[in-house]
């Protein structure tokens, strides 16, 4: 409308075109008509030059509002704009840590796949060695027991192999053993030779009977072995021939020896092969060569012991070391019976039992064989 405006003000004003008149025949009009149209011609001009005027006035108008509109929208898109812009730095900024996070989260589980790989691979390597250690330790034990199978079955109470019992060795052919039945070390191997039987030798001909309650009191026994000696079986042999056969004058060392004996950790050793140690205790109590430190006196001590790993030695006389052996004997007796390792009838480990029984008692009254 404005551009049509432009074109209206632009065209020059328009000049009437006056069709002639017909003149009344005889009359001559002519000079009074030119008045008359110089007249209007007057008036149209400033009608329209006030209409064109007019129309420049509403057309600045117009294109002021129209400017003034098109700063508004211009004002409302650039703040659109600035909107947009801060919507797509902030988009942007969450984008970025978004970003970082899965970094993140994904650096962090490769750091935890290999710290699971490493100790895996650690554990694994752990389980091969203790594999690997535990395949030597069953070899070993094997071996040993093996060894053992050849000593169990070759050596019982009634007919001890010397080899396996030092205490019963000459002076000139003993070897240190630790231990008085047995070495300690081989206590587990023989539990899993229990499919071995040891045969005892069988008892010189002679006249016995069966004594009803001393049968019943084993028999209870050997359904559940136990060497807790709270048991009746075991509570009469200790009170009938282990406390007298372990009795000697010196009642401090005697409870010490009868300790060691019960946790077979007694050590019998003879003399002459051995250099002499160092003691801690007096002589009087270790007894020496010519002096026996159980029961005091003097006697010719082919033989020592020592009780655990104290270092101390103590030296003992025939008798005493006869006494102790016997105790030994039977100790290492029941301990086969509670290893499984004596299958026989009961009534025969029933007479083996008393006959170590009889052992402990002729030692108590000084009996002893004249190789001791």
């Amino acid at each position: 409308s404005q551009a049509n405006f432009e074109e209206d003000s632009q065209k020059p004003p328009a000049v009437g075109h006056w069709k002639p008149l017909m003149p009344s025949k005889g009359s001559k009009e002519e000079p009074e008509t030119g008045c008359h149209d110089g007249g209007g011609v007057d008036e149209t001009q400033s009608t329209e030059q006030l209409n064109v005027s007019r129309l420049r006035s509403s057309s600045v108008e117009i294109r002021e509002k129209g400017s003034e509109f098109l700063k508004e929208e211009l004002h409302k898109a650039q703040k659109e704009l600035k909107l947009k812009d801060k919507e797509c730095e902030r988009l942007s900024k969450v984008r970025e840590q978004l970003e970082q996070e899965l970094e993140e989260l994904t650096a962090s589980l490769f750091e935890e796949a290999h710290k699971m790989v490493r100790e895996a691979n650690t554990k694994q390597a752990a389980s091969e060695k203790q594999l690997r250690e535990a395949r030597g330790k069953i070899d070993m034990l094997q071996a040993e027991v093996t060894a053992l199978k050849t000593l169990v079955i070759t050596s019982t109470p009634s007919s001890p192999n010397r080899e396996l019992h030092p205490q019963l060795q000459s002076p000139s052919k003993a070897v240190f053993r630790k231990g008085h039945g047995r070495n300690k070390s081989t206590s587990s191997a023989m539990v899993s030779a229990a499919s071995q039987s040891v045969t005892p030798e069988p008892v010189s001909p002679e006249c016995k009977e069966v004594d009803s309650i001393l049968f019943a009191e084993f028999q209870a026994w050997k359904e559940s072995p136990t060497l807790d000696k709270s048991c009746s079986f075991l509570n009469r042999i200790y009170r009938e021939d282990v406390g007298p056969c372990l009795d000697f004058t010196k009642q401090e060392l005697s409870e010490l020896v009868r300790v060691a004996v019960e946790q077979n950790t007694l050590t019998i050793e003879p003399v002459a092969s051995q250099t002499l140690p160092v003691v801690k205790v007096s002589a009087e109590e270790c007894g020496g060569p010519k002096k026996c430190a159980l029961s005091g006196l003097p006697r010719t001590c082919k033989h020592r012991i020592m009780l655990g790993d104290s270092g101390n030695y103590y030296y003992i006389s025939p008798s005493c070391r006869a006494r102790i052996t016997a105790v030994c004997n039977f100790f290492t007796y029941i301990r086969y019976i509670q290893q499984g390792l004596v299958r026989q009838d009961v009534e025969l480990m029933y007479w083996e039992v008393m006959r170590l029984r009889r052992e402990m008692s002729l030692a108590k009254l000084g009996f002893y064989p004249s190789d001791m």
